[in-house]
């Protein structure tokens, strides 16, 4: 193995360690570092456990209304959900249309509704967990809470409920395109608890390698009907940058393969993308994977993180 091999397998075990301990701070406070590098938040914070000092908390517990049918104007915005992977649960992101006049109850509730694109996701959240949202650039978010069971982890275990808590964190601050920003969860004008965790500092972004997944197909999404050349891409942390992918047809057998080089590692997910030729194959039903790379095959780490996309191609 050469010296380069040497050094870059030893960045990796040293890469895991400290998210390891990032990990464990996090679930301690649920709040840390975050250098994220999708539309979330990049400087630290933490939760405490003293009141809030300020006490305008004003969102009401009315129910967040649905997103109408009608023709009002709509944005695309990020929404995170819940996915499994070989270091447990982590957050996945999908966009979604919401009203544009009201992006952050839309986003919520989506949420709330459980159903998003990738049938592999989920919701920690159910219809009726929260009321109004609201932001302000010098206080952040402040939202209400109308099911007072989540106050409480439950059944979630320590990991389960932080991971639960940074999803509806990530959402905010990624359909706000804020950075940092507190986020409140109260009830009658109260902070509270949300899964176990104090809100009354505010809650923030807990560093992206201890939530997110450690790869991410934003294109294609899910149901996408595709022809021709396509160009896939998403988000990784993948040794040496290296994201394999692969497109299989309905019988599950490797019709392309490929890798994409993301735009860096190790210490944060990076941007990747790579063109697929897919216009030599019969119109049907396929699955496009990509992968964190998994150089020791298998001998070392938790194994390959994957994200998958049903498509059609037509």
């Amino acid at each position: 193995m050469s010296d380069a091999k040497r050094e870059n397998r030893r960045l990796r075990l040293a890469a895991g360690a400290v998210s390891a301990l990032g990990l464990l701070g996090a679930l301690a406070a649920c709040g840390g570092s975050t250098n994220a590098s999708d539309p979330v938040a990049s400087t630290s914070g933490s939760t405490g456990n003293s009141p809030a000092s300020s006490p305008d908390l004003t969102a009401s517990g009315s129910p967040v209304p649905a997103p109408s049918d009608s023709d009002q104007p709509s944005a695309t915005v990020p929404v995170y959900w819940v996915g499994e992977t070989p270091q447990g649960p982590r957050l996945f992101r999908e966009t979604t249309e919401v009203p544009s006049d009201a992006p952050l109850d839309g986003a919520v509730q989506t949420l709330m509704s459980g159903k998003p694109a990738d049938p592999d996701y989920r919701s920690s959240y159910a219809a009726g967990a929260f009321g109004d949202v609201s932001y302000d650039e010098s206080k952040g978010f402040t939202v209400a809470l109308t099911d007072r069971s989540l106050t409480e982890p439950g059944s979630l275990s320590r990991p389960e409920a932080m991971i639960a808590v940074e999803q509806l964190v990530y959402t905010l601050e990624a359909v706000q395109q804020t950075k940092d920003a507190p986020v409140r969860v109260v009830a009658d004008g109260k902070p509270v608890r949300l899964y176990g965790v104090n809100t009354a500092e505010g809650l923030r972004p807990v560093d992206e390698l201890d939530v997110l997944a450690l790869v991410n197909v934003t294109s294609p999404a899910q149901g996408d009907t595709v022809s021709g050349r396509i160009t896939a891409r998403g988000l990784a942390s993948s040794p040496e940058a290296t994201v394999p992918w692969t497109v299989k047809d309905s019988d599950g057998k490797v019709v392309k393969k490929g890798f994409a080089t993301a735009t860096g590692w190790l210490d944060k997910l990076y941007p990747w993308k790579t063109s697929i030729d897919l216009s030599g194959l019969a119109p049907g039903d396929y699955t496009f994977t990509a992968s964190t790379d998994d150089p020791s095959a298998g001998a070392e780490g938790h194994g390959p993180t994957r994200d998958t996309k049903s498509i059609t191609v037509k």
